[in-house]
């Protein structure tokens, strides 16, 4: 069942949930993640980013989009960190039901009119738009893009931003990074940013970021008004972690044998989060 983000979004605010949109870019973590939200019985959103889609193409998109209509339970498949309206514009002419515009490094009055250029476009197209406040970290080179420090949030800024913007969701920078932490780190979600963010507005909000912080903390902030976390790191760590073990026996080159464990490695994850996210059982709902 293919969806929109704001038609996906608006039954996980009013049920108090959260969607995964785990970041994909080859068709065995596609497999992985719609089979997941399968037998999870939960929505799921397959997000691409630029670069996952430079080295895909266009092409899988085709492939997702079959995949999202086929399946038995609501998918959307989402542009994540877009950044220029060239991205915006290849990702809406290939069939994506929803974009993120990333204008959050720019000044205030720029990101908003940023916002509003592809909300005005996308939005003739029933196309879904993402915003983004604050900055999200950086933790390591293999992860998304992101700023060298992590700038929180304004709450006096949330709602003139949605009032301009006309975004259906807005991204909050409360102390995520890209990439999973070393030990010695600890990451902390600044929970009261989140409440007095959520006082503001009633817009679904999204998590960058969420590979690697504590599930309490996570599960704190979907019951206080996240909607969509972004998962990549985790997901593709287990991944290919069962894939060097596999590629272990020097016999093995089919994908036939090498993939499916690892498919099974990363389900097992998505799985988690679906349950820790309180999405399992939630494709009911709609």
């Amino acid at each position: 069942m293919l969806l929109n983000m704001k038609d996906l979004l608006t039954v996980a605010r009013a049920h108090d949930f959260a969607v995964p949109a785990f970041n994909i870019s080859s068709s065995m973590l596609l497999k992985g993640a719609i089979e997941a939200a399968e037998a999870a019985e939960a929505p799921v959103i397959v997000a691409i980013h630029p670069d996952e889609l430079a080295f895909v193409g266009t092409a899988f998109v085709k492939m997702a989009l079959a995949e999202a209509a086929e399946a038995s339970v609501p998918v959307v498949i989402h542009l994540d960190h877009g950044s220029s309206m060239q991205q915006i514009m290849t990702a809406i002419r290939a069939g994506f039901t929803s974009v993120m515009i990333d204008a959050s490094e720019l000044p205030l009055a720029q990101n908003i009119a940023a916002c509003r250029e592809v909300t005005k476009l996308a939005h003739i197209v029933n196309v879904s738009v993402e915003g983004e406040l604050g900055t999200i970290g950086e933790l390591d080179e293999e992860a998304e893009a992101g700023a060298d420090e992590v700038i929180f949030v304004n709450p006096d800024e949330v709602k003139l931003f949605v009032d301009a913007t006309h975004v259906d969701t807005l991204a909050v920078a409360i102390g995520t990074s890209h990439g999973l932490y070393p030990k010695d780190m600890k990451p902390e979600i600044r929970l009261d940013l989140l409440r007095d963010i959520r006082a503001t507005v009633d817009t679904p909000l999204v998590l960058h970021g969420g590979s690697g912080n504590p599930d309490a903390e996570i599960a704190q902030a979907v019951a206080l008004g996240i909607n969509k976390i972004n998962i990549s790191a985790d997901m593709k760590s287990a991944f290919y972690r069962k894939c060097r073990e596999v590629l272990a026996d020097p016999i093995l080159r089919e994908p036939s044998s090498i993939y499916p464990a690892c498919i099974d490695a990363m389900k097992a994850v998505c799985r988690q989060k679906f349950d820790l996210f309180s999405t399992t059982g939630k494709a009911a709902l709609y």
